[in-house]
């Protein structure tokens, strides 16, 4: 099996940015909070941008539908319950 290195600072690959993808991270943001990836030089930016695509973001759904907390479970159960 191949890797291809989307961040060569933090050494994360194509398969981990999909299974994170896979896992409801939407952005580059997202991505970068769970692996550091696009925090140092930012040259992975784009890369990581052309593998999460144009398509539904769960997230940014419930977002849209002010539902906030729908969000907050899935990141935090705690804070979750706070809101």
């Amino acid at each position: 099996m191949n890797r291809v290195y989307v961040c060569s600072c933090f050494g994360v690959t194509d398969k981990q940015v999909k299974d994170h993808a896979a896992a409801g991270a939407c952005t580059p943001r997202q991505i970068a909070s769970e692996t550091k990836a696009g925090t140092d030089c930012g040259s992975c930016v784009r890369t990581i941008q052309g593998l999460l695509g144009r398509g539904a973001c769960p997230r940014r759904e419930l977002l849209d539908q002010g539902r906030t907390a729908a969000v907050l479970s899935a990141d935090e159960p705690a804070l979750a319950e706070a809101a």
